[in-house]
């Protein structure tokens, strides 16, 4: 599996001493709060398992310090070999740091060159105001918006949909 790194990160494949940070990461209600509602421990687990195992998923660090401050991953479509959706999620000390758009342009420049992909899709939240900058900056397009589509603990949210294709790098 791929090691992916930056002037400030690494992005490294999850590896099973991993698990206390992804348990922690989702049952922050402040990260989870734009994500989906908290879930019970069984499940994080299931999902940290496949973590464990899926190709071009990261856990994002500095070079300065080994301390997990995100994970970030791409799921390739099954469908359509040639697109992927982005994901990410970063602990609150590392919000307006850079960090995370740092991290989503290495990703993305891995997908284009080295995953085979040649289109990214991300969902974002209306609200979630950080994820809309970060993929902006990326260069991310919005190319739709689902009114009141995304639901979590019973309220309905925007969901915005972005895109970014290889020949827009």
């Amino acid at each position: 599996m791929a090691t992916i790194t930056t002037p400030r990160l690494i992005l490294s494949p999850f590896r099973p001493a991993d698990w206390n940070f992804f348990r922690a990461l989702r049952e922050d209600a402040s990260v989870m709060r734009y994500i989906g509602s908290l879930a019970a421990e069984k499940d994080n687990r299931l999902l940290f398992a496949t973590r464990l195992n899926a190709p071009h998923t990261f856990v994002v660090r500095t070079h300065a310090d080994s301390t997990a401050l995100g994970d970030i991953g791409l799921r390739i479509s099954p469908q359509h070999r040639d697109e992927a959706d982005i994901g990410y999620m970063f602990i609150p000390q590392a919000h307006g740091k850079g960090i995370a758009s740092e991290a989503v342009r290495a990703l993305c420049e891995y997908a284009f060159t080295q995953a085979g992909v040649n289109a990214l899709n991300a969902w974002v939240l209306a609200e979630n105001t950080g994820s809309v900058r970060v993929l902006e900056k990326c260069g991310f397009v919005r190319t739709q918006m689902l009114e009141k589509a995304y639901e979590i603990d019973g309220v309905h949210y925007d969901d915005w949909a972005y895109r970014l294709e290889s020949t827009a790098c």
